[in-house]
This record gives structure tokens, sequence and C-alpha cells, in this order.
């Protein structure tokens, strides 16, 4: 009777990583004996808890004792480290394949979560993998009357291709996987492997680690996208009882299961392309078929052949196995959509029923059936004596001895030859050990942890050359690594590298044309993106940790070459003055997509594509409409060296593209053709339009009704400038006459529940940089005015540099709300520079939906304002400059509700002044008896000294409103010199005389700032005192008289 079991499913989540780390990431797990919870760190409040059937915490609470091994801290430690998970998982595997079972053993979870340590280890902390190898041949050691066969293979699969990690012969579009009704799919031509020690297994997994690496590299494979499965097979045979065990045993690495964002590759017409995660999205969709099945829902189909992965994993998933899942996860908040998708994957997986039966062996029971047939032939030929059919049943008895002979001994000669090769490999492997204590080496490093460190290339005494052909002393695969590329020489104790011409080296982040002498770990880059280590003389070696230059040291190496930094980024943290997180995250990101964009380039190049990527940082200076910093992003320019057209891709996006163009390069090394047609080729885009730069036009002046003439910068993403924008916003009446200086007015509620009108007019848009590159191209400038629900955008311009627009439009807003009058003025107008290429669409420039009958725009409309979050969060930080332009516009705020006093004041004094003269007129009509008392009686003002004091009045806010346009005219200059000195880089290049007048001009710059700032507020309370001692003056006059 089969058994039924539920796939076993456990969780571990790992320590923080050094980026992790460096981003001040939050750990956003909590464990809690089977259950895990996760918290949403965007809601705090909002947790999702998932029960599994083991959950590890390896996050906190460990050491490293003298061994190298994490341990427990101590006795109130939860820790869970390598031990404890193969006593709970790994001896479950064990345990199944001695009873008989099918087991499998699968690792889950994106790129960087632990994976790999969980199943393969690292150093004294070895993973699943191993100690189940050697754990199976301990008690074989030490068992009579049994007879045990192992076999050994070990496959990736990259991009539905299967590779034998253990042949040295790679064959073109990988092996084939086939299906046999006995024994299901199975992979034709895999090399099987027997072994009789735990020894020989650590050595074949080395060897195909080896591959592995070699592969990744001439293949220009992704490891992280890349499958790895070992299998072993294990046969116990009972030789007293005739009885026949066997098991299979999958032990499989599973590729990084990243999460496409939705503003990245779905908007890619090419986004289903690729096959590199057709595997894992399969793999998906059967363990939710499955799943389902479990519910007791209909499903029709399991799609089990959509895939080689799942082709291979059939038994382990609802069939003939009993498989075990650990799903690992990252702590952080930088991490929670991947880690919540993992959980929910596993919570899947966990409800899928398999039904495992113990296994006996076809061959034995070929045997079996070969014996029983000879005991019948034996039969028969006793009972037929010596009749004619004798000879012909003695040939049969004979032949079938023969057949079980030959099955019987096919796995003594299988493992002596096994045993021949792996003592080659052994000699092979002392002969290297001896090589490294004599010469020095080229160490590879790989962006996965695993495969660095696995290849060494010694640089022997005189001259060897590097390349990819057969004939050097080193050859070398890769993307951008020639035939000849290189030559090192060690003569006397030294070692130089000297580039071939055209050849591409880099050491230490340096790119090098001549010879070069390398120290003893130096960083070498060869060709596009093969990085290596060099380790020098044995005498020049240290017990430094060789640990630390790993993959991401050598990109950050090269990225401070080329003058890319966090500092850079230059958005600090003013609290603790650490850098922020999410600039972190942008530097991370930029420097893991380095090399690839370097590949990219490099395959461009030789398929002759003719284009140029480059990185570039999305909003690195750029601001919103209140000045706060945009989320930065990486994203790639794509330009046609020919046709100069450009394109933008989001990272994204780029890497869905990437992996096409290694399908296609992948061709082309395997001599293949490279031909798809221009809908299909990952290369090539529609032509679109490119956003150049924004320029900001804050509206403060248009809450006062002033007239706001701009000459404004356009700066690109960079800071740096693309355009000059002459822009005029007026205030008007509502058939569009302009307002002047009378129109102005002191405070902005009053314009609250009022019609407010007003126009923009564009006029001109100067040197413009995209045209000055080439002058075919063409220019449309867009904004979009507080509530409207999309952007306005201007008639296009072709080929003019000093493009004339001369367009303006006439906005209304009814009736002006609190929120309108607030995003007048703390918000500026954000206006788009877009780029215009030959052949693409044009952004669209009617307004036919939008203007009213009366030919205007309406604005602050209740019905259709959207809710918006007009402030960023807390995690966009703002400059010390800024925050004290923010502290100016406080300040004013107050003198505004100082000034409203003194006009209620004088309101209430009006209102005193016109009782009293109403009291006088009818005082006057009646006789007063006290003459005396009439005379000491104050006069009332007359009739000419009310309308004087109502004139005061007017003619103090009239000043009033003009200080304010002087002080916001002086304001728009300084956030002007603000935002120039926001935006001044520093020069790239090391030269000291240019940093040294860089440096002035900064200087020079910053007392310009600070002179002006203080000028306006000096002039603004000096203008807002006099008026106020004007006020009281006058006050005081009236009361006297």
């Amino acid at each position: 009777m089969p058994s039924i079991d539920s796939v076993k499913v456990a969780v571990r989540v790992r320590p923080f990583s050094q980026r992790e780390k460096d981003a001040c990431s939050r750990c956003v797990i909590s464990m809690n004996s089977s259950s895990t919870s996760i918290y949403d760190p965007k809601n705090p409040g909002h947790m999702k808890t998932f029960t599994f059937d083991l959950a590890y915490w390896s996050h906190s609470g460990f050491l490293k004792d003298k061994d190298g091994m994490l341990v427990s801290s101590g006795s109130n430690s939860r820790y869970a480290g390598q031990r404890e998970v193969f006593h709970d998982l790994g001896q479950g595997v064990l345990d199944n394949a001695w009873q008989g079972y099918n087991a499998t053993l699968l690792a889950y979870g994106q790129t960087g979560s632990g994976k790999s340590y969980s199943m393969i280890g690292y150093g004294a902390n070895r993973g699943i993998i191993p100690v189940v190898c050697e754990e199976l041949f301990k008690p074989i050691q030490n068992q009579k009357n049994k007879q045990y066969q192992v076999t050994f293979s070990m496959l990736e699969i990259y991009n539905e291709q299967v590779i034998d990690l253990l042949s040295e012969t790679k064959k073109p579009g990988g092996l084939k996987v086939r299906e046999d009704q006995q024994q299901g799919f199975y992979v034709d031509g895999l090399k099987l492997v027997p072994c009789d020690s735990y020894a020989q297994i650590e050595r074949l997994m080395e060897q195909g680690t080896k591959i592995r690496t070699t592969a990744s590299t001439s293949m220009n494979a992704t490891s992280s996208r890349s499958h790895m499965v070992i299998t072993i097979q294990f046969k116990q045979i009972f030789l007293d009882e005739d009885i026949t065990k066997q098991s299979v045993i999958n032990l499989v690495d599973l590729a990084g299961s990243e999460r496409q964002k939705s503003s990245g590759s779905e908007g890619d017409r090419l986004r289903e392309g690729t096959r590199v995660n057709l595997s894992l999205t399969t793999l998906g969709n059967v363990i939710s078929a499955l799943a389902e099945v479990a519910m007791g829902k209909k499903v029709l189909h399991i799609p089990y052949r959509d895939s080689v992965l799942t082709k291979l994993l059939q038994s382990a998933l609802g069939g003939n196995s009993r498989t075990i899942m650990i799903a690992a996860i990252s702590p952080a908040d930088i991490c929670y959509e991947e880690t919540l998708s993992t959980l929910r994957y596993a919570e899947r997986t966990k409800k899928i029923k398999n039904k495992a039966v113990i296994n006996a062996s076809p061959m034995e029971k070929h045997i079996m059936e070969l014996k029983a047939e000879n005991n019948k032939l034996l039969s028969r030929l006793t009972g037929l004596g010596n009749s004619g059919k004798t000879e012909e049943l003695q040939c049969l008895l004979a032949e079938n001895e023969l057949r079980i002979r030959t099955i019987q001994l096919t796995w003594e000669y299988r493992l002596e030859e096994a045993q021949k090769e792996w003592e080659q490999q052994y000699a092979a492997i002392t002969q290297e050990r001896r090589m490294m204590e004599t010469f020095p080496y080229l160490l590879n490093i790989n962006e996965d942890p695993q495969l660095s460190g696995v290849l060494k290339h010694f640089i022997q005494d005189g001259s060897c050359d590097v390349g990819q052909s057969a004939s050097n002393a080193i050859t070398l695969k890769g993307l951008g690594i020639l035939d000849k590329h290189a030559t090192f020489t060690n003569t006397e104790g030294k070692v130089t590298v000297t580039p071939r011409e055209k050849c591409k080296i880099v050491v230490n982040g340096v790119p090098i044309t001549m010879k070069t002498k390398l120290q003893h770990l130096d960083r070498v880059i060869l060709g596009s993106n093969s990085a290596y280590l060099y380790v020098g003389f044995p005498a020049e070696r240290t017990n430094e940790d060789l640990i630390r230059y790993d993959y991401d040291f050598f990109q950050s190496e090269l990225a401070a070459a080329e003058g890319f930094s966090v500092d850079k980024l230059g958005v600090v943290n003013n609290k603790d003055g650490k850098p922020d997180p999410s600039v972190l995250a942008v530097f991370h990101d930029y420097i893991k997509l380095m090399p690839l964009v370097a590949e990219a380039n490099q395959m461009s190049e030789e398929l002759k594509k003719e284009l140029k990527l480059e990185l570039k940082v999305k909003n690195l200076a750029s601001s919103d409409s209140r000045g706060y910093d945009l989320q930065k992003e990486v994203i790639v320019k794509v330009t046609n060296k020919i046709t100069n057209q450009v394109w933008v891709w989001s990272k994204a996006k780029f890497i869905n593209r990437k992996f096409l163009m290694e399908e296609i390069y992948q061709h082309l090394l395997d001599g293949e053709d490279v031909y798809v047609s221009q809908d299909c080729d990952p290369f090539w885009d529609p032509i679109e339009v490119i956003h150049l730069g924004s320029a900001h036009i804050w509206l403060q002046s248009l809450a006062y009704c002033m007239k706001l003439e701009e000459q404004t910068e356009v700066l690109n993403s960079e800071g740096m400038e693309e355009a000059i924008l002459l822009i005029n916003i007026v205030p008007c009446s509502s058939d569009g006459r302009a307002f002047g200086e009378d129109d102005m007015i002191v405070d902005p509620l009053e314009l609250l529940g009022r019609r407010i009108d007003f126009q923009i007019h564009i006029l001109q848009c100067l040197g413009v940089k995209w045209l000055r590159e080439v002058t075919e191209r063409g220019i449309q400038i867009g904004y979009r005015v507080y509530d409207l629900p999309q952007s306005l955008y201007t008639k296009p311009v072709w080929k003019n540099m000093n493009a004339k627009i001369e367009e303006t439009v006439h906005f209304s807003a009814l009736s002006a709300s609190h929120e309108f009058l607030n995003y007048l003025q703390k918000n500026a107008l954000i206006v788009d520079l877009w780029g215009l290429q030959e052949g693409c669409a044009e952004l669209d420039y009617s307004l036919q939906d939008m203007v009213t009958s009366k030919g205007t725009i309406i604005v602050d409309n209740p019905k259709t304002l959207i809710a918006k979050d007009i402030g960023l969060g807390t995690a966009n930080q703002i400059s010390e400059l800024y925050l004290k332009l923010l502290k100016l516009e406080e300040e004013t705020d107050l003198l505004r509700d100082i000034n409203r006093g003194l006009r209620e004041e004088n309101a209430s004094l009006k209102d005193k002044l016109k009782k009293w003269e109403t009291g006088h007129h009818e005082s006057k009509k009646l006789k007063s008896p006290n003459k005396r008392a009439i005379k000491t009686t104050k006069q009332p003002l007359s009739s000419k000294e009310a309308d004087q004091m109502c004139n005061h009045r007017t003619s103090y806010d009239a000043e009033f409103a003009k200080a304010l346009k002087v002080f916001y005219q002086n304001m728009n200059i300084v956030r002007g010199q603000f935002l120039k000195l926001k935006h001044s880089k520093p020069p790239e290049e090391d030269n000291l005389q240019m940093l040294r007048l860089f440096t002035e001009r900064q200087s020079h710059m910053l007392k310009d700032f600070g002179e002006q700032l203080e000028s306006s507020i000096c002039r603004l309370k000096n203008d807002v005192a006099l008026i106020v001692k004007k006020k009281r003056e006058s006050k005081h006059g009236i009361s006297s008289s």
C-alpha cells in the first residue's frame, strides 16, 4: 500500500547581508515554534502568519567557534545552525532512503536568501547535501550480508537546457529529457558515476562545481537563474533474503525566485520571450494545481510537461516520493515583497499529497524473472530426456545464465572504472595543491559565492599567453576575451601583464593599455567581466582572509574608478549622518548591473547590433513639486551608434532583455544562425519619446495675484542644464485681462471661495542640448496643474535648437479651496521637456476634452479631485539649506498673521468710530445742562479725517503687498542659487587644480547665497517694521485728537 504524505515544509531566516546592514534594514520576520510571521514595513500593524512543519531562526543569537562553525551563543539563544537543520531534514531524507522510499529535498527562495548555504554550506558550515552523502556511507561500511550500490549524478538546468556537470564535453543544446513507461522522465546520456565512499562523492561535487563555474563563464550564464539537481541512486541488496530496496534521492537547489516589479518588464513587448524563468514559473503552476487537487477541487491538467524541471520532479510532486521543501527567506524590510511571495509559495506546497511506495529494483526483478525462466527450462529438459528440442532449450538456458552474470558483473566493472577515473582526479588535485605552493595564480571570482575560488590558473616561469585559443598556456572563455588576449610574464620574482591590442584588461578598477606589474591580491578583470584575484608568490602571501574580495568588491572598485559612489548619489540622513537606505539600495543595484551592461555591450558588438548601453540614475538630482528629492532608481540608456536613436529601459526590462540577448549570443557560440525578426529582436524597440529634464516654477506669486516672469534652467536627472525655458504665469480676470499691481492682495485667504483665473504662457525654449546633438530631432513641453487628470503638452517643434513655443492656456478655479491655496503657496509647477525622435509618436497636445465652452480649463474641481498625498514620507530627507528656506516660509506666515491682526484692529477702530459719530449726532439734538462737560468731550472726527484714516489703511495694505512682492522676487533668486548649489557636482577626474577651482566657486556661491538670504530677510523685516510703526503712529494720532 502506498504511504500518503503531505510535502514537509520548513522555513529558515538568515542573518542580515552586508547590503541590508548598510541600508539600515529592519527585521520584519518573527518566529514562534512552527509559526512564522511577517510584518508589512509600510504598515507595521499589518501582519501575516504562516504555519509550517518547521521554522528555523538563523537570524541572530550565534557566534563562531574555534573551528569556524556558527553555533548558538547561549542557552537563551534560539539559533538554528547547520547541524539542527540536518538533524530534522537531512536525516529524514536518509531515513526514507534506507526504508526504500524515493526522497526529494527542494530549496526555494530569492537569490541571496540562503538556499545554497542550507544545501551546500560554506567552509566549516557544511550544508545538507555533503552531510547526507557522508552519513549515507557510514552504515554501509559496517553492514554484512548486504550489498550496496550508490551512483551519483549532477546536472544543471539553465534556460531549459540540461548540462551534465560531471562530463567534460558539452553537447550543443544540452541533454534531452525522455520518457520511459517504467522509469518515467529521465535525462538521456547523463553520466551516472558509481561510488563506494564519501571521498569519491566529494571529489565529484568539486568537479561538478568547477565545470559549472567554467560553463557559467563561457556561456555567459547567471548561476542564480539556474537549477542544480544532484541525484543519488541508492540500492540495497539483501543477500540472505534475496530482497532488493532501491531509492532515488533528489537534492535540488532551485534558481532564485525574484519577483518582477510591476513597473519593470511588465510593459516590455518581449516579456514572455525568455525561457530563463520557464521552469520556475511552471513549477509554481504545478504546485498550485496539486494544492487545488489536495483541497478536493477538480483540476483538468497538471502541467508537468511544460518545462524540463517539472518533468524531472514529477515523482517528487504528487508522485512516488517523500518530499521536503526548505524555503529560505531574508529578514529585511527591503525584501518584504519577495519574502512574502516565498512564504505564500511554501504554504501552497505543504498542501500537496504524495503517494510513496517502497521500490523494487527493475534489474533485480529481471534477474528473478530470468531465474524463474531457467527453472522452467530445467524442468522441461528433465521431462524431455533426449528429444530433439533438448539442444534448443540448453542454448536458451545458457543464454539466460550469461545475461544474469552480465547484469551482476556490470556493477563491479562500473565501480572499477569509476575508481580509476577518481584516482586520476585525485592525482590532478594533488598536483594542483603542489603548484599552489610554488607559483602565483589567478583565482576566479564569481557572482555566486559557491562558484568563487573554484578555478586556479597558474602563472609559471617565463611568459604565458591567455585567451580563447586552445594553443594558449591559459585558455579562458568569456565575453570580450579574444583568442590572444594578454601575456603574463613571471621572471625574477615579478609578474607582469601586457594586454594585446584592443583587448580589455582592468587592474584594481583602472583599465590598462601597457605592461603592468601585479601585486599580491590585485584585482584583474579580463574582457567584459571575467574577474580574477591575483594571488602572488608564496613568500608574498599573508594570513589575510580572501573572503572580502568578493564579486561586489570588484564591482564597487570599478564603480569608484568610474566616479560613481554613494557620495555622488548625495543624500545623507541628517539624524545620524549615514547614507539614506534608499540611496544605498540604488548604489547596490548600480554595481550589480555594471557587469551585465558590460556584457550586453560586448554581445551587441559581436552580434553587430551597433548599440551602446549606459547605466544612469533616474532622479539623481530631481525633486518633486515641493522640493523633496524624488525616489532614485537605476535605468539603462540605450543609443544606436549609427542612427543616434535613444531608448530608456527600466532595470527589470534590461534584465529581461539581457537574457534574450544571451539566447541569441549562444546561437552564435554554437555556430548557429543568429537571425531574428525585428519584432523578436531584444536589441530593437520602437522609437519612443524621451524625458530630457524638468524645470520648477514656484507658484507663490500667484497666491498674491502677482505676475511671474521666469527664465529658468531645465535640468536633467543628473542636475545638468538641458535648456533654458521662458515662461510667464499671469493672474487675470475671467475674460483674460492681466492683473496689475493694484490687484495684488496681502493675504491669500482673501481668495478663499472666490474665483481665481490665471494664464500659463510658454514663450520659448533656448539652447536645447537634445537638438544640439542631432538637429533632426524635436521637442514638446508638458506640465500638469494641481488636480488635472492628465498632463498638458505643447505642439511639437522640430529642428530648432531655440524653439519658439508661444502657447497660452487659461485656467480657472471657480471657488478656490484651502487645498488649492496651499498648493499655490507651497508647490512648484513642474514643466517637463520631452525629446522627439524621427518616427516616434508625438505626445497628444489636444485640449478639446478639457477646455470649457468659455475657453478655460477648470482646476480645483471637487468632483474630479483625487485625494493625493502631496507631501512625501519621512524617508525623503532634505538638505540643511532647504530647511532654512522652509523656516523662512514659516516666518513669512507669522508676519502675515501679524498683518491680519492689524487689519482686524483697524476694522474694529472703524466700527467704534462710526458708533461714536452716531451717538454724537443724537446728543447734539438734546440740550445739555453742563456746558463745561460738553466742552471737555472730545470732538468727533470730521468726514475728511475719517476718509484720511481709511486712506491710510489702504496705503498700508498696498505698502505691505509691495514689500511681500519684493520679498518673493528675492526668494526666487535665493531659490535659484540654492538649486545651483544643490546640483553642483565636483569634477570626476582627480585633478587638484580643478578641485581647487571647484571649491573656490562653491565657496563664492555659498557666500552669495547667504548674503542674498540675509538681505532678503532684513529688508522684509525693516519694511514690515516701518509699516507697523506708521500704523501705530496713525492710530496714536487719531486717539489723541
